[in-house]
């Protein structure tokens, strides 16, 4: 990792399976971060929709690797990046009777160029968004 790798750590009151499924299941996609066409498949392209416009693909890129609720990675990028591929790398963690879930969004200085400034900025703060929805979607439900 350099100095522009976007590196989150979140806590979630949720065990690994749970956060796994918000992580790769189209529908638990849609809940936190964008509705996705179809649940996430090692090796196989995605694209994520402009839930707030017209459908659009608005992320999309291809799973490099899964291992179910341990990691994940993919290659990531958006309409501003015109193509140019970023790396996802999600680590999930027990702890403390939930699980901490680390991403590092890297590449992006070097898909975004001139940009880069601007690109690191946008998507730090969309991190952190849908890392807010993302603990209230994941939150393990309270026993009866």
């Amino acid at each position: 990792m350099n100095s522009t790798t976007i590196t989150k750590t979140i806590f979630l009151d949720a065990p690994r399976e749970i956060v796994w499924s918000f992580l790769t299941e189209k529908d638990k996609l849609a809940r936190w971060f964008h509705p996705a066409e179809e649940d996430l498949k090692e090796g196989a392209a995605y694209t994520l929709l402009d839930q707030h416009g017209d459908m659009s693909r608005i992320c999309w890129g291809k799973v490099l690797e899964m291992r179910p609720h341990d990691s994940l990675v993919y290659t990531f990028t958006v309409k501003p990046l015109n193509g140019a591929m970023t790396t996802v790398r999600w680590t999930l963690e027990d702890a403390a009777g939930g699980t901490r879930l680390t991403l590092a969004h890297e590449g992006i200085e070097q898909a975004a160029g001139e940009a880069a400034f601007m690109m690191l900025s946008a998507l730090d703060a969309g991190w952190d968004k849908h890392f807010e929805r993302l603990r209230q979607e994941a939150k393990a439900p309270v026993p009866a």
